[in-house]
């Protein structure tokens, strides 16, 4: 492609989930203490070697939406509006996006953006994109607007519809967010990856046999060995996007910026751990790389703290556009061109809000260069200080260690010093831990005892179609008994006709090999039971129960069908909607499922006991 102007072509590269040693060269310089030396990632390898690799970068809140927000607006959450997975982003936030647009540049959003179930890509001129988490193969995605069916593992799909922006830019600058689903949940590899490091084993670190602090009684999910079991897919998805990145930078000329991050970093074992969200350094830890063009290209590696709240304005003062003074980020481009600005940040300040559904309390901490404070709010008595140089796995709290006195009350005072500087404060928009009925099991509210929603506009659904209900406090389910209608025919054997939530809380009916299938899953538990007979090709009104003594049943046109136990009732609201026709974010049943093909008549929800 030709050089377009003077001005540089702009390309954020953001992963998911991906943590800050998932890089080949970072295994290589960590030596002995790699966790993963057998890791290949060599595009972004050279990445690393032809710019600044960051090797202290972190982000400000560890979770998917919140972090996409940040990226866009260079706020933390509580100023964009975004603290949690299921909120839609404002139009009328100033964005990246948006400012880069006003100044003469050609605007592209590919890949994931999980803002709730939002369609729109505000700020940008092209965008390619999927709903929620969206899912590995053949995901269906929203085109400028159209409903449009995909073949393929979804980051070489998102990387196809990026290279397309590329081309079709030519004689303007550019500027291009694409956001892979590399590595989240449920890590499935293209089969040119299905085999790599089959028989690798994750090293051990001194942090394996913790527990968190809020949940002191979790079991250790590993003792230190010579070698421990090892989420191979999560790492064949990154070799895998790692292909996509070389396809990238293969097409791009010499007066393109590349950026390449993570929405946060992802613990694999660590702390007896397996997701993100809290404040140990392997949640908050990201890969941080940025090749500037050609003529200005500085092969370095910096281990000033950098964050994701920077890339905003980092963005805007390459592309020679002024940064709002309400982004809270800094440009890093004085440390690209290799000056260290005197005031440099030596902290900054983290923050996580509860999210119903997950055992994550509400978090704030300050980090250091050299140590942590972590704050839960509701909780003074879990208080952790860390001296990271002394313990940079985060083994020993100090909190209550007489001789770090001196270190805790330092660290206060910075965690006011940051808080200040952003003007933070818990927003009124954050989720609460919501009180049970008091005649319920531990995280029941009381039943509506009425139908919650009468859903009868009816669609016919080609299996790219998705129909959208946002959540509202009737819509919960975690209020013991619970049922729903759905008035279906089904073209296909295979297709979710309804889902709600996830892999750890959330309930789905759908078809498949022809019959009806109803499942539940509550704290990561999953209970299905299964009809008998074809339901293809003829009308008829399903009805899937969880019964107060804690049982599913499911009846065709009024005969019972199935029927099986509920390993326990769903004890906390999804905070994702309800989604008709598929199932784009996290998956309810053990497998990725397509989409719905055929007609949906009518769906019903009924909170509490089904007369």
């Amino acid at each position: 492609m030709k050089q377009s102007s003077n001005k540089p072509n702009i390309i954020v590269l953001y992963t998911d989930d991906q943590r800050w040693d998932a890089l080949s060269v970072v295994q290589r310089e960590q030596g002995a203490s790699g966790r993963f030396p057998w890791l290949k990632t060599p595009n972004l390898d050279k990445l690393a070697a032809e710019g600044t690799r960051f090797r202290n970068a972190f982000v400000v809140n560890s979770l998917c939406a919140p972090s996409r927000a940040t990226l866009l607006t260079g706020q933390y959450g509580h100023t964009n509006g975004i603290v949690n997975n299921h909120t839609p982003f404002s139009a009328q936030n100033v964005t990246v996006g948006t400012l880069l647009r006003s100044a003469g540049y050609r605007t592209g959003y590919v890949g994931k953006w999980h803002m709730g179930s939002q369609r729109e890509r505000p700020g940008f001129d092209f965008a390619a994109s999927f709903i929620g988490q969206g899912k590995y193969d053949d995901c269906p995605f929203v085109v400028d607007g159209k409903d449009t069916p995909t073949k393929g593992w979804i980051d070489d799909v998102s990387t196809d519809f990026a290279l397309q922006f590329v081309k079709e830019s030519a004689g303007k600058p550019f500027f291009l967010i694409l956001g892979f689903k590399t590595a989240h949940g449920p890590f499935s590899p293209p089969e040119r990856h299905a085999n790599d490091y089959a028989s690798d084993s994750a090293r051990p670190v001194p942090n394996l046999g913790l527990a968190p602090i809020y949940a002191a009684e979790r079991r250790p999910s590993a003792t230190p060995t010579p070698s421990t079991a090892l989420n191979r897919g999560y790492f064949r998805c990154i070799s895998a996007m790692d292909d996509c990145v070389g396809r990238l930078l293969a097409a791009v000329d010499d007066n393109t910026v590349v950026i390449f991050a993570s929405d946060n970093g992802f613990y694999l074992g660590e702390h007896s751990l397996g997701d993100k969200r809290t404040a140990y350094d392997e949640s908050l830890r990201i890969p941080l790389l940025v090749r500037l063009p050609k003529r200005l290209q500085k092969t370095q590696k910096l281990d000033q703290l950098a964050l994701n709240v920077d890339i905003a304005p980092t963005v805007l003062e390459l592309a020679g556009v002024p940064v709002p003074k309400e982004m809270h980020g800094r440009s890093l481009v004085p440390l690209l061109m290799g000056k260290t600005p005197p005031d440099w940040r030596k902290a900054f300040f983290y923050t996580y809000f509860f999210e119903q559904g997950f055992s994550a309390p509400t978090t704030q901490a300050v980090r250091t260069e050299s140590a942590k404070l972590i704050q839960f709010p509701e909780h003074p008595e879990w208080t952790e200080v860390f001296d990271l140089k002394a313990d940079p796995y985060e083994t020993k709290n100090l909190a209550r260690d007489p001789g770090a006195a001196g270190l805790r009350l330092a660290l206060e005072q910075e965690f006011e010093r940051q808080r200040k500087a952003i003007g933070f404060e818990i927003p009124p928009f954050a989720d609460k831990p919501r009180a049970a009925a008091a005649t319920a099991a531990p995280g029941l509210v009381a039943p509506r005892n009425a139908w919650v929603l009468d859903w009868k506009d009816a669609q016919k659904f080609d299996g790219t179609k998705l129909i959208s209900i946002p959540s509202t406090p009737a819509l919960r389910p975690n209020v013991g008994a619970w049922a729903i209608e759905a008035t279906v025919t089904a073209e296909k054997p295979d297709g979710v006709i309804l889902a709600r939530g996830g892999e750890r809380f959330g309930y789905c009916l759908h078809v498949q090999r022809g019959v009806p299938v109803f499942t539940v899953t509550s704290e990561g538990k999953r209970s299905q039971i299964v009809g008998k007979e074809s339901l293809v090709g003829r009308s008829v009104v399903l009805l899937a129960r969880i019964t107060p003594d804690q049982r599913l049943t499911l009846t065709v046109d009024g005969k019972e069908v199935a029927a099986g136990p509920l390993h326990r009732f769903i004890t906390s609201d999804p905070t994702n909607p309800m989604e008709i026709g598929g199932d784009a974010g996290s998956k309810v049943a053990d497998k990725d499922l397509p989409s719905f093909v055929g007609t949906i008549t009518r769906v019903r929800l009924y909170s509490g006991n089904l007369p």
